[in-house]
């Protein structure tokens, strides 16, 4: 699949990357790691790790521009 431009894409897609299913988002992040997790997508939980790292982010973020406020 990888460079194979399917008709009506333009952009050649990219091989997928390793997987492995995790039975739960505790075990995921045990066996992977949180980053691998939300940025490496090594498993199903990917997109969940995603979120809860962007709600860290943007506490963090609100935290900061509160107190500079």
């Amino acid at each position: 699949m990888s460079g194979d431009v399917r008709d009506g894409e333009r952009i050649p897609r990219r091989p997928a990357p390793e997987f492995e299913e995790a039975g739960s988002f505790a075990e995921a992040i045990t066996r992977d790691g949180f980053f691998g997790t939300a940025l490496d997508d090594k498993n199903q939980y990917g997109p969940v790790a995603m979120m809860v790292l962007l709600l860290i982010v943007a506490a963090i973020t609100g935290t900061v521009i509160r107190l500079l406020g």
